[in-house]
């Protein structure tokens, strides 16, 4: 490792991960509200987004209420946002130690049809997904009824610890490969008949598809709408909620209409597009578990780099 501060970051993960892997579930689920209460109670910028988002779904919402958007019922709904995120990375680091008969115990499915007829096809699955619920709890279930998934992350700083991230996601059934080395894998997967799932609801390199979000313009990721395109695959739109209680619940909705009508970049979009109207419909039905705690619109990003130019903190990184 290149230097101390990249031990501890790799250590502390590492050590972590261990401890509720090996502690009592009860535990883990008392780990999971004190740490949330605790990151609840941390004012800041990510807090403020936090609550922004909120507000911003609520807001948007066909029975949107004054009382749902008043500041103690959104301070409420933060901590619980909080508190979704810390059960998400418990339960997450627990998954690999979980037989796959618990793991299917503990799962409930709403459109299942539509993934087995689309796998039964025989030309791929891309899984559209967004950062709701745990997506890593489908993945080890998808694993344990014989649809193994494919996902791809961003590299981790240090190395070890991205290799280390990769294991634990094996253990979970999942493939994970590089962000930036993926292209070519993925699509001889799809056209093999294998199951893909991307999360999609944030645009980290800053190159996606304009769409309608919330009340704004955006930009998503193009990867599976060009991927189910490119391969005929079938593009499925897919949620996997935290609960009722302990048990978590996938809604994967039928497949979306993939037939070429245009150029390649206006199919693209339209698809891309119809992603995004389903994720809003994902994120209404429990928006306190949308784990979106960066800017996300062109508004949010540049009133923080107003903030940071005011306040003399802008960097090239920012």
């Amino acid at each position: 490792m290149t230097d101390r501060r990249d031990q501890w970051t790799f250590r502390t993960y590492t050590t972590l991960a261990a401890a509720l892997r090996n502690a009592p579930e009860p535990l883990g689920r008392a780990v999971a509200a004190v740490v949330g209460e605790v990151m609840a109670l941390k004012p800041g910028e990510t807090q403020d987004l936090a609550t922004a988002h909120l507000r911003r779904v609520l807001s948007q919402s066909p029975n949107a209420t004054d009382t749902a958007l008043d500041p103690v019922a959104l301070r409420r709904l933060t901590r619980r946002a909080y508190r979704a995120y810390a059960r998400y990375w418990v339960e997450g680091a627990r998954l690999p130690a979980l037989s796959r008969e618990f793991v299917c115990s503990r799962m409930l499915v709403e459109g299942f049809e539509h993934l087995k007829d689309a796998m039964d096809a025989g030309s791929g699955v891309v899984m559209a997904l967004p950062h709701v619920g745990s997506w890593e709890w489908g993945g080890a279930w998808l694993d344990a009824v014989g649809y193994p998934m494919i996902s791809v992350a961003e590299r981790l700083e240090p190395p070890e610890l991205f290799e280390w991230f990769i294991e634990q996601r094996k253990a979970m059934g999942l493939e994970i490969l590089p962000l930036d080395a993926s292209s070519a894998h993925v699509l001889k997967a799809l056209r093999s008949g294998r199951l893909v799932g991307l999360l999609c609801d944030r645009d980290l390199v800053g190159n996606g598809v304009e769409v309608d979000f919330f009340g704004e313009r955006t930009t998503m990721p193009a990867g599976p709408a060009t991927l189910a395109l490119r391969s005929g695959a079938a593009l499925l739109p897919t949620v996997v909620y935290s609960g009722p209680g302990q048990y978590h619940t996938a809604v994967i909705s039928p497949p979306l209409d993939t037939t070429r009508t245009a150029s390649l970049r206006k199919d693209v979009a339209r698809l891309t597009q119809e992603i995004a109207t389903c994720f809003e419909h994902f994120v209404r039905r429990a928006p306190e578990q949308w784990h979106l705690f960066q800017p996300n619109w062109p508004s949010e990003r540049s009133d923080r780099a107003a903030g940071s130019e005011a306040s003399g903190t802008g960097t090239a990184e920012d």
